[in-house]
């Protein structure tokens, strides 16, 4: 059965699914409907940590310059870089240029601790969609990536978890002022998501609510201030944000 799971502010920040145009929420003993057009969607995850793959796809690499990894490339974005739907992104003065990167994110739900690549999908609530904004400049200057990964509304997530989806074969496109930008599927993955969940939990545990971002295609590039990105997922939905 299909579920989406929404977090919205209704007063009190709290969880809810779409039934049709409304957002059905269990407040302790209390079933509450609210429209959705008339509610705040929130990030849909309450994160620990982001673990975020680079390197995913061989146009990226390429395009980036970079040799294709034997392994996952793994970093962390943190929770404070957490946005949602339709919240600014924030460009930081230290740097240039700031870019989008369109993502298939992965919700975990269970505790996940060296998985078997075979059981990976068990562990997995549902999938959203991610922007791993990156200050450009100063991920080549740095020459690692955790400045230029990590600032504040950094990591759109949204609109919501799709609980029931194939993450192998998903029509990914980005769009900045509605120019298409990206345009990918995940079928083109280099590494799995079964591969991935696998791999991270016998680095580090994952918690229930972390997310894990999949990496991106080609057709990265910058955004300015008053810009509006959009991130289409096939199966999933739309996430918007504009930039300040």
């Amino acid at each position: 059965m299909i579920v989406r799971i929404v977090r919205v502010d209704n007063t009190f920040k709290e969880y809810g699914v779409i039934v049709g145009d409304s957002v059905v929420m269990i407040n302790g003993h209390r079933i509450l409907n609210v429209e959705l057009k008339e509610t705040k969607l929130l990030s849909p995850c309450e994160i620990t940590k982001a673990v975020c793959v680079g390197l995913n796809y061989g146009d990226h690499i390429e395009e980036m310059g970079d040799k294709r990894p034997d392994e996952p490339t793994l970093f962390i974005k943190p929770a404070t870089a957490v946005i949602g739907p339709n919240d600014y992104i924030i460009r930081p003065q230290m740097s240039e240029r700031v870019d989008y990167e369109g993502e298939l994110a992965v919700v975990i739900k269970d505790t996940a601790k060296n998985v078997p690549e075979k059981r990976a999908l068990n562990y997995v609530l549902g999938y959203t969609i991610a922007n791993d904004v990156t200050a450009r400049d100063l991920q080549s200057k740095d020459g690692q990536w955790t400045r230029a990964k990590s600032f504040d509304t950094f990591l759109p997530l949204g609109p919501w978890i799709e609980t029931d989806l194939d993450p192998s074969n998903l029509e990914i496109k980005t769009y900045v002022n509605g120019i298409l930008k990206q345009h990918s599927n995940t079928k083109h993955l280099i590494f799995s998501v079964p591969k991935l969940i696998s791999f991270i939990s016998h680095v580090m545990t994952l918690n229930p609510g972390d997310v894990i971002l999949t990496g991106t295609p080609s057709g990265v590039g910058p955004l300015d201030a008053g810009d509006e990105v959009t991130i289409e997922i096939e199966g999933i939905g739309k996430l918007t944000n504009k930039v300040k």
